[in-house]
This record gives C-alpha cells, sequence and structure tokens, in this order.
C-alpha cells in the first residue's frame, strides 16, 4: 500500500518506521525543515508507564484551583477563557470521575507497557545507540506528599508495575548527587523505567524508515484531506509561494499533533485536541574532579513541584510545568524560576547555567488523557493523535498498533478506550 503519514514529531516517525517495516511505500509530511521540530524536540525523555496517566483524575480541579495562584504551581492558566478551552474543561471535569479515570489511566498503562517492549525489541534490535539510562525515582519531601502518593503506589501496585518504596538513606544510595541538605522523607524507585533522548531516538528512526524506502518530504504543509477509497493529500512548500500539489494514496495516517485539528475539523471528525505547554532547560553538566555523580545518575521527579530531572549523556535537562491557554512564543518567568528552583534543590552547581538552553513546547492534549488510535470514521484516514505529555513514553506501542490495523491484523493489546468511539459518546 502507499501511506502518507502527516507529521513527523516523535508519533510521526515511529509510525512510518513501522509502516515501511510492514513493506508499505511511505510517504512522510512534515511542516517544519527536520524530525522532531516541536512538541518531541526537548521534552522530559522519561518512560515510565506506572507514571503515564491521565491529567482528568479524582481531585484534579481542586488541587489546579488551589494552585493557580502558586509561585511555583505545577499548573498554570495562562489565558483563560481563549477559544475552545472552556469547552475542553468542561470534558476535562467530566473525565475526573472515578470510574471514567480508572478506566482510561488503564487503557494508558496497557499502551504504555506495550510500547517500553517495543522500544526495547527496536533498539535491541538495530543496534540503536542515543543518550539513555535506566531507572527512575520519584521523590517525596515530606510526610505529606507521602500520603498524598499512597493511593497512587496502591495503583502501581493493581497494575503490577516493579516499585519500591524506599527511605531516604537508599534513595540517596541510588542517587548519590542528591543534595544532603533538602529534606526527604521517602522516593518512589522503579528500577525497570528509563529515561532516553527523545530527540536522538527520531533521528534514528528517520534513518531506518529512509533505509526501508520510506520519504520524507520537510517544509511541506498539509492544507486538505479527502477521504475514499483513495484519499488525497494536497499540500505545499511551506512559506514559498509554491502552488499547491494534490497526492492520492491507500491510506493516510494523521499524526500532526495540533496541526490536525482543522484537516480533521473540514473532515466532519472535530478532535478536542487542546495545547498543554510544558517547558525544559537543557544544560551541560559541571564536571568536578574527584565527583563522578555530580548531578543525576539517571532520571528523577519531584513530586511536589512535577519536575523531572534527566540524565542525557554529559548533560542535565529539567522539564515540567502544565500551562493551559497561553502562546507558544511567550515564556512565562514562573515556570522557568520553578524548574531552576527544583534542579538547585537536588543538585545544586551541577549544571553550567550560562550555557542552558530553554525550551517551551505544546503537548496535544485530549480531555480525558488517552490517545486516539486507528481508523478516524472518514475512509481511508486513521489517526495516531493526542498523545499528550506522553508521547516519548507511548510513540513505539502507538505506532505498532496503528501498523496492525491498518493490515487488518491484531494489534495484540486491549483497544478499549484507545480509539474515538468514547469520544463521540462523550
Amino acid at each position: 500500500m502507499r501511506v502518507a503519514v502527516i507529521g513527523a514529531g516523535i508519533i510521526g516517525v515511529t509510525t512510518a518506521f513501522e509502516l515501511a517495516t510492514d513493506g508499505h511505500e511511505v510517504r512522510v509530511f512534515e511542516r517544519r525543515s527536520s524530525v522532531a521540530e516541536e512538541t518531541s524536540f526537548a521534552n522530559a525523555g522519561v518512560i515510565a508507564p506506572g507514571y503515564v496517566t491521565p491529567w482528568a483524575a479524582p481531585g484534579m480541579p481542586a488541587k489546579v484551583l488551589k494552585n493557580l495562584w502558586s509561585r511555583h504551581a505545577a499548573v498554570r492558566l495562562a489565558r483563560p477563557g481563549a477559544p475552545g478551552q472552556i469547552g475542553w474543561l468542561w470534558r476535562w471535569w467530566k473525565a475526573c470521575a472515578g470510574p471514567v479515570h480508572l478506566a482510561n489511566r488503564s487503557a494508558m498503562h496497557r499502551l504504555a507497557s506495550y510500547s517500553q517492549q517495543r522500544l526495547r525489541a527496536v533498539t535491541h534490535d538495530l543496534r540503536l545507540e542515543y543518550e539513555q539510562s535506566t531507572g527512575y525515582l520519584i521523590l517525596l519531601r515530606s510526610a505529606a506528599d507521602l500520603k498524598l502518593a499512597r493511593a497512587g503506589l496502591a495503583m502501581l501496585a493493581e497494575l503490577g508495575v516493579n516499585f519500591h518504596l524506599i527511605d531516604a538513606e537508599k534513595a540517596r544510595a541510588i542517587e548519590p548527587g542528591l543534595n544532603p541538605e533538602v529534606a526527604l522523607k521517602a522516593a518512589i524507585h522503579l528500577p525497570n523505567d528509563e529515561v532516553g533522548n527523545c530527540r536522538q531516538f527520531a533521528h534514528l528512526m528517520r534513518l531506518e524508515s529512509q533505509r526501508l524506502g520510506a520519504r520524507f518530504s520537510f517544509q511541506c504543509e498539509v492544507t486538505e484531506l479527502r477521504p475514499g477509497p483513495h484519499p488525497v493529500v494536497r499540500h505545499a512548500p511551506e512559506g514559498q509561494g509554491a502552488p499547491e500539489t494534490e497526492e492520492s494514496f491507500d491510506a493516510v495516517v494523521v499524526c500532526a499533533a495540533l496541526g490536525a485539528r482543522p484537516l480533521l475539523q473540514r473532515l466532519g471528525c472535530p478532535m478536542p485536541l487542546m495545547p498543554v505547554y510544558g517547558y525544559s532547560l537543557t544544560a551541560p553538566l559541571r564536571l568536578v574532579e574527584g565527583h563522578p555523580d555530580f548531578g543525576p545518575r539517571a532520571g528523577v521527579m519531584d513530586e511536589r513541584y512535577k519536575v523531572a530531572i534527566s540524565r542525557l549523556g554529559q548533560r542535565v535537562r529539567v522539564a515540567g510545568s502544565a500551562e493551559v491557554g497561553g502562546r507558544i512564543d511567550r515564556m512565562t518567568p514562573q515556570a522557568i524560576a520553578t524548574l531552576h528552583k527544583v534542579l538547585d534543590d537536588w543538585f545544586p552547581g551541577c549544571a553550567q547555567h550560562g550555557q542552558a538552553q530553554y525550551w517551551k513546547g505544546a503537548r496535544p492534549m485530549l480531555p480525558d488523557g488517552p490517545p486516539v488510535l486507528g481508523p478516524s470514521g472518514a475512509e481511508g484516514i486513521w489517526l495516531n493523535l493526542g498523545h499528550g505529555s506522553s508521547g516519548w513514553a507511548l510513540s513505539c506501542g502507538s505506532a505498532r498498533v496503528v501498523g496492525d490495523l491498518i493490515a487488518r491484523r491484531d494489534p495484540g493489546i486491549d483497544l478499549d478506550r484507545l480509539d474515538i468511539g468514547r469520544l463521540r459518546s462523550g
């Protein structure tokens, strides 16, 4: 089959790889100049299936309201009343109900676990080398933080996640660089989870896809999709004033994140995607003689501030914040200040701040949490969308699922709560 993939973020490029692996003739359309230029560019890099969870959860609305005006709030409402925001928040609020949350969390964990297995298989089989490290530590500063984490621990146990609740001494043995002057009540250790450089992996996937015959068209804006037995992709070179071109395919897979909204709207398939912005800073680690553990060994998460600190080779990345509304081109100083605070609390002096690079990315979030995989309802148009802040953790599994569905094969995992039907019924 001739298959078009729209978007070359981590979702699009893994989808292209899986389709090319199946022997399809693949063409990828991307409006930027390379792969992983937007949401996949500088994320936290954490792959922790047990912590891939819907933002819509019981008690979450109250937490959001309580922390909206906090200096170091994990969630910020930057532009109340922005177009589409009220309807999205209403659907999000309904998805916070206990039974809905449990079903969505189970679906996301199921997909995340499958995705981690697929990532490891691809990495092993292709002998891929990219910045990665094993182990993830959730830091609980106080007894109150530990109490709040108890419900999550019960869920991890029910899901069969390998974790250990450990005291501060054991946590510092796992991550010797942790600042001994900062209070640490306990930690949750997930030894099977990992940190990896998403952007590096995306570039490797592009090369492997091209080796299998996939073609990538960069700086190419898709302006229209027309469904049918041979769906049509209308596209034009980005910003060059060139005439638009039409091409037909046997199938089209939309992986364009927020860019999918106008394309799908015209098909009568509205997708309730909202940009929830995340921030990161990346800086070289400071090399200190006699201190090989200056900085994190792998990945840690400050549970109070929802900020992750990841080791990427000889660099450290600090990522967090959830900003609803706002603009991609405006950095919120408070969000940046929170990243610096958490890094300086746990690993003071470990980074060369003068060389730090700052990033803000738009996570394409659906109100209830899980992505949408499979048929769109428009003939010949398939979806791989809405992964939110978990695109890296869900990418390989999502791509394999969509590849199997297009080939009319059983994907091997339960797809309940992962198709478009739940959005239409909700």
